[in-house]
């Protein structure tokens, strides 16, 4: 990932069309891009390439606007075989490709035994049949043979009788592509049909609280992890905030209500999943967030929390997840516009951030000016009110990120 032109946070992702015998669209390999003007991979580390493309394509994007109901495959390093828990979701649309340097030992086929009984496909990728990856076959369910190499009779029979579907890469053109259709090949993957195409919208800034990210994994690692200890530290990272509301109502959960908070996010989607979305994006290493702006984000978000919990018409959570998000073009980069556009908030509260209207959006407006030092035509007794208010939050704010720190 050391690519000159482009930060390592502007990574993005491309999909490789497969098609079956008959030409249709089925299934998308996806691949890993250093940054949208990269026509090839430039992997120096395959654990961190793996990770952010699961990142962008499974947490941020979202595989059912990606690739709708077909089959996504995904390059899996020997360390995310042996963790299942790193896998991403959605096991009936997700292909595990084994890469070629993974042999059939003990640890691994048991590994991918599991991985199979999770639901999820293998493939063996680029697939060369020796005596250290033959006990890889009793564990696959298809096999990538790769044409660009010699590719023996014997052993397409042997994948065969192992009942292994066989997907062919790199067809180059369709001579070729009826040839192996007629040995009973069932996918192909090759520029005959087509190439890589990049996804530009998956290529951002992002940006990460590591810290706050390690303290969520410890805490997640407690017997009974304490929804009230995790709810302020994913608030600390935006990049985590974003990705867990995106996901939490992404069509998999078919959820009649949006969700818009914290809480029902974590209620939503369980700890497991929520374990596996922070090592994800930890293992992604998008950076950390903005040290200047976290303070005072999570400052005015406690203090619209305080604020609405005095008041009868505006939840206190919704006005925290507002005084959170009415920040976020400094802490992720972007415009307010385009980041609120793509957050899964009622109306109502996108009306609020962006234009301040009705009451939530007055709330902001008022914990604003204050911040700004414009109070000369308010209420003493309001301005006293705001004071407190504002001294409890920080405190809060400056514990949780001390916290933090600590833990650095």
């Amino acid at each position: 990932m050391n690519s000159a032109s482009a930060p390592p946070e502007n990574y993005c992702i491309a999909l490789q069309p497969i098609c079956d015998g008959k030409m249709r669209h089925v299934a998308d390999e996806l691949l890993y891009r250093s940054s949208a003007s990269a026509s090839f991979a430039q992997i120096d580390d395959q654990l961190t390439a793996t990770a952010r493309a699961c990142s962008a394509a499974f947490y941020e994007t979202g595989i059912d606007k990606l690739v709708g109901q077909r089959k996504i495959f995904f390059n899996a390093p020997r360390e995310w075989l042996l963790k299942p828990e790193l896998l991403p979701p959605n096991p009936e649309q997700v292909v595990v490709e084994v890469l070629e340097s993974v042999s059939g030992e003990p640890e691994i086929v048991a590994a991918l035994a599991k991985i199979r009984a999770l639901g999820y496909d293998v493939a063996l990728d680029d697939f060369q049949l020796t005596e250290q990856t033959r006990p890889l076959l009793n564990v696959a369910s298809i096999i990538k043979v790769d044409l660009f190499e010699p590719v023996r009779a014997r052993d397409i029979a042997l994948y065969q009788e192992h009942g292994l579907r066989l997907l062919a890469e790199k067809v180059e053109d369709l001579d070729t592509f009826r040839r192996y259709r007629d040995l009973g090949f069932e996918f192909f993957q090759g520029y005959f049909y087509a190439k890589p195409e990049v996804r530009e919208a998956t290529s951002r800034n992002r940006g990460s609280n590591q810290g706050a990210q390690i303290r969520i994994m410890a805490e997640l690692q407690e017997p009974e992890p304490d929804y009230a200890k995790l709810e302020p530290l994913i608030a600390q990272d935006p990049q985590l905030t974003f990705l867990l509301l995106k996901y939490t109502n992404s069509a998999m959960f078919r959820r009649l209500n949006e969700v818009t908070t914290i809480h029902q996010a974590l209620n939503t989607l369980g700890l497991e999943r929520v374990k596996t979305i922070v090592m994800t994006v930890m293992l992604a290493n998008n950076g950390p967030s903005s040290l200047l702006s976290l303070p005072q984000a999570l400052t005015r978000a406690a203090m619209c929390e305080q604020l609405a919990a005095r008041m009868t018409q505006i939840n206190p959570r919704t006005a925290f997840m507002a005084g959170l998000m009415s920040m976020m073009d400094l802490l992720m980069g972007g415009t307010l516009v385009e980041i609120v556009a793509q957050l899964p908030l009622g109306e109502d509260v996108k009306r609020a951030i962006l234009f301040r209207e009705q009451r939530l959006g007055k709330l902001l407006n008022l914990v604003e000016a204050f911040e700004n030092a414009q109070m000369h035509d308010r209420a003493p007794d309001l301005v006293a009110q705001l004071n407190q208010v504002w001294l409890t939050s920080r405190a809060w704010a400056t514990q949780v990120l001390e916290g933090v720190n600590e833990a650095l």
